[in-house]
């Protein structure tokens, strides 16, 4: 699924009125109609429902699911910001086909604050249709007004297209002087606020996108971005009944030292887990018992250490160590003692098989990325801010003010596969297209999070050699789905990392799309894992 600007969102629906003849007021009509299928849904005991409508299109698609909730029995007011012969076009035929069809429903013009709190006493539920997609901040005159009562009512708000005086093309997680929503619905594709931004008020409220009749090929975008959710289709086909371990991929986990035998067990764990048909941990000797007791699944290949590290690279012990290999994961816990470093470097060096990057593997190629091009095979790498500052040479802070960008430019000069961590992760591909990641919590925000993240990312290439693309987007898609129900169940104090391996299970049955057409870009979709029974 594609990102895009506001502008670009405007080309999509000219494109779809002038080339493809889906007249504006269709549009506008599947738009009111899936924010009201959405909230009859969502909120399916709420029978007093108050919709706050602007002058332009956005107040018509508010207008429209006004319309379709009285028909659906609810008892809806509706405040318009304004006179009622102000509206035009296709909002002002919106307005009609209410009169019409929904006498029942109350009208109220809005013009100042005197009486404004009346417009919403009893009100259940409000919805947003102030102004979206196509509004440059800030509110001003009574819009600011009813935002400023909004906010210090205990009502539930769902935002029609954006939260009113969001600006569509911002990337910040938070923005000032916009109404609050605990949803939000969304048209066609999601805009750069849509995935970058943290909408709601709870940790898991919904961003959802309806398709409204645009065809696939009237959306287009410049960003060269897109959605990772959309890749977890990869992870949702059924395995053939003839299948074997063999079909999946065996992945080596090359890491752990003294002291961090935990890296390499919860990696290991992780791509047993997320599908793998093999797992081996290449560990050094004094962590082999403690690695060997995480699962019994898993296998293990003893390492020399310390001044022997270098050893393991030498003739048959290295042939043994890669003997049916098909995916490599270097660094979870390895160290920097030593030779750690240079082991880490050279074994990257010698390989060809795909391989994945982190930790101290990472920190192993710092102001060394050089080595890191012209690999001609499959390379993932999946940095922290910090871990991808030391690899860029420059400071955290200078990291996090152009994350696309550098992501972006270090995925084409180098020829890998960067997984930026952080808010908003970024997959960033050779071709320069970036994928964006919206799920994830703070929950995760825990030592461990990255040593199941490269496990998921192994095991996703192990089952899929030939779409690595997908199977790294999918990977990090998963593991934030993962931790999302981890905290849904527990509380986000007390996660920890292996908690998301327990739900790795409700992630790969998880569907974005529900019953009514409807993709959760942000958010959990209640009643679909409770409809599948899946852990709470």
């Amino acid at each position: 699924m594609k990102i895009l600007t506001a502008a670009a969102m405007g080309a999509v629906d000219r494109r779809t009125v002038e080339e493809f003849g889906v007249p504006l007021e269709t549009l506008m009509e599947a738009a009111g109609s899936a924010v009201a299928a959405f909230c009859l849904r969502q909120y399916p005991a709420v029978t007093r429902i108050s919709v706050l409508c602007g002058r332009g299109n956005n107040g018509g698609d508010g207008l429209v699911a006004a319309r379709v909730l009285a028909a659906a029995g609810k008892s809806v007011r509706v405040v318009l910001l304004g006179h009622q012969d102000e509206l035009k076009g296709e909002a002002a035929g919106a307005l009609e086909r209410l009169r019409s069809e929904a006498s029942g429903v109350a009208l109220r013009e809005a013009v100042d604050e005197a009486g404004l709190a009346e417009a919403f006493d009893g009100a259940e539920l409000l919805i947003d249709a102030v102004v979206g997609t196509g509004f440059k901040p800030p509110l001003r005159g009574i819009a600011a007004s009813v935002r400023d009562l909004v906010a210090g009512l205990n009502v539930p708000v769902v935002a029609v297209d954006l939260p009113s005086g969001w600006d569509a093309d911002s990337m910040e997680q938070t923005v000032e002087g916009a109404f609050r929503a605990d949803a939000v619905v969304t048209f066609t594709a999601p805009k750069l606020a849509h995935v970058f931004g943290h909408m709601t008020a709870a940790t898991f409220g919904p961003v959802v996108v309806a398709g409204i009749g645009s065809p696939d090929t009237a959306v287009q975008s410049e960003t060269g971005l897109t959605w990772t959710g959309s890749s977890k289709t990869l992870a949702e086909k059924p395995r053939g009944m003839n299948s074997n371990k063999g079909k999946f991929g065996h992945v080596l986990v090359v890491g752990g030292s003294w002291g961090k035998a935990g890296a390499p067990s919860m990696a290991s764990l992780a791509g047993l887990r997320a599908g793998a048909g093999l797992v081996t941990a290449g560990v050094v000797e004094s962590i082999v018992g403690i690695v060997a007791g995480v699962a019994p699944e898993l296998m293990i290949s003893p390492l020399m250490e310390k001044t022997k590290l270098l050893a393991n690279l030498e003739g048959k012990k290295f042939e043994r160590l890669m003997k049916g290999i098909t995916v490599l994961a270097v660094g979870p816990g390895l160290g920097t003692d030593g030779d750690a470093p240079e082991f880490a470097r050279q074994l990257v060096a010698k390989t060809t098989v795909p391989v994945v990057i982190d930790a101290d593997g990472l920190n192993a190629f710092a102001e060394k990325t050089e080595l890191l091009k012209g690999a001609g095979r499959t390379m993932v790498l999946t940095p922290h801010p910090g871990e991808m500052a030391r690899l860029a040479g420059m400071t955290v802070k200078e990291v996090e003010a152009d994350r696309v960008g550098l992501a972006r430019r270090f995925a084409t000069e180098h020829g890998v596969t960067l997984v930026l961590k952080g808010w908003r992760t970024l997959v960033a591909h050779p071709d320069g297209s970036v994928a964006v990641n919206t799920t994830g919590n703070p929950s995760m925000a825990k030592g461990g999070s990255g040593d199941i993240l490269t496990g998921i990312v192994a095991a996703m290439l192990a089952q899929f050699p030939d779409d690595v693309a997908r199977a790294v987007e999918a990977a990090v898609y998963l593991h934030g789905l993962a931790g999302d129900f981890a905290a849904h169940a527990m509380d986000e104090h007390t996660v920890l990392a292996t908690d998301t391996v327990i739900h790795l299970s409700d992630a790969f049955r998880y569907r974005v799309k529900d019953v009514d057409g409807l993709t959760w870009i942000c958010g959990l979709n209640e009643q679909k894992y409770k409809e599948h029974g899946m852990a709470q």
